[in-house]
């Protein structure tokens, strides 16, 4: 069976729920925003799914609930975010916030930002600096979850990638893992039970499996290029940021087995290279034309970046965000532990 919610009041009980945790109202509207609008694009694996495992991390001191990050602006165009274990989509939300005027001002810019918990998903910033007239990177580095080719350990993360840029209406947004799957779609499918797609993971041995249970390792995207990908994301991201994740994690020190997390946000004025309503044409020009392509015999439309998403946020926005049986279980449970209203539903 499959209850709907709306967007409004998923987010009021991911903020009441964080609230609960020691966050600021203002604060805990910010995390809450990012995770619902997740579940809007229908990307749940990055979610209020994730609500147990952020109160998880804040009772474990792992995430700071009230965190004093400090900015440093290293030149007009460059700035270091010290996060200090904020909940990431907390420091993404105010790098994007430094970033925006830094590259308005300077045409290019980008925020380092070290320290922080799980970001969330990626799109949601690069999107957000689109919508604004703006090109958009970002990077986003993590622990050990795949292995590096080669190997049968897991030894780097599972490091996404979001490039957006702006379009006449909706942005262009591309967000993917440098691995086969996310975790958080791995973990999803071990609450439900569901077995993988071959050729997703491996168990502690280093042997091929479809079993959620038994994988201990999700592979990288492509092979050599998805951990090439995955290492070098960690050399813009933790490297930069002063705040290396996997060199302290398979050394065995003790910083290595917290959890932690740092990224690179890249923007760009779209306007100082070309009129933006030109360049905003441009993109829905090269949109048509992909559209309008030949159909491949195994495929019913062509989509692009983003496109999915957008749909989806349309539709839910419209007609509510879906919630299958597990998912009303586990925001009941959390609802009982954190003394709050119980999440709101139809259907």
């Amino acid at each position: 069976m499959v209850r709907y919610t709306t967007e409004a009041e998923l987010a009021r009980f991911a903020a009441e729920v964080f609230r609960t945790a020691g966050m600021t109202a203002e604060h805990a509207a910010v995390v809450a925003d990012v995770l619902v609008w997740a579940d809007l694009r229908g990307v749940e694996s990055h979610g209020v799914s994730r609500l147990g495992q952020y109160m998880q991390w804040a009772q474990a001191g792992i995430m700071n609930v009230r965190p004093q990050m400090r900015a440093e602006q290293i030149s007009a165009s460059l700035l270091r975010l010290h996060a200090d274990r904020a909940a990431g989509p907390l420091a993404m939300s105010e790098a994007l916030a430094r970033l925006v005027p830094m590259a308005r001002g300077e045409g290019i810019a980008a925020v380092v930002v070290g320290r922080m918990t799980h970001s969330g998903a990626l799109g949601y910033y690069t999107g957000k600096a689109a919508e604004q007239g703006l090109a958009c990177i970002a990077f986003n580095a993590s622990g050990a979850l795949i292995p590096y080719h080669g190997s049968r350990v897991a030894a780097l993360g599972t490091n996404p990638i979001s490039i957006a840029v702006p379009g006449a209406g909706e942005p262009l947004v591309f967000d993917a893992a440098s691995s086969v799957i996310s975790l958080g779609k791995l973990m999803q499918a071990r609450k439900a039970g569901k077995p993988l797609e071959p050729g997703w993971a491996i168990d502690a041995d280093g042997a091929a499996t479809t079993d959620a249970g038994k994988a201990a390792m999700v592979l990288p995207l492509g092979g050599a290029k998805g951990s090439g990908l995955s290492l070098m994301i960690e050399c813009v991201t933790s490297l930069l940021s002063g705040n290396p994740i996997i060199s302290e994690a398979l050394e065995g020190s003790a910083e290595g087995g917290r959890h932690k997390q740092n990224a690179l946000l890249l923007a760009i004025d779209v306007a100082k290279f070309a009129p933006l309503a030109e360049f905003r044409n441009q993109v829905d020009r090269l949109s048509a034309v992909l559209k309008a392509l030949p159909l491949a015999p195994d495929a019913d439309e062509i989509r692009l970046p983003g496109e999915r998403g957008h749909r989806s946020m349309r539709e839910r926005r419209a007609g509510g965000i879906p919630l299958t049986d597990r998912a009303v279980a586990e925001l009941a449970e959390l609802a009982s532990q954190r003394s709050v209203p119980a999440v709101r539903m139809s259907g």
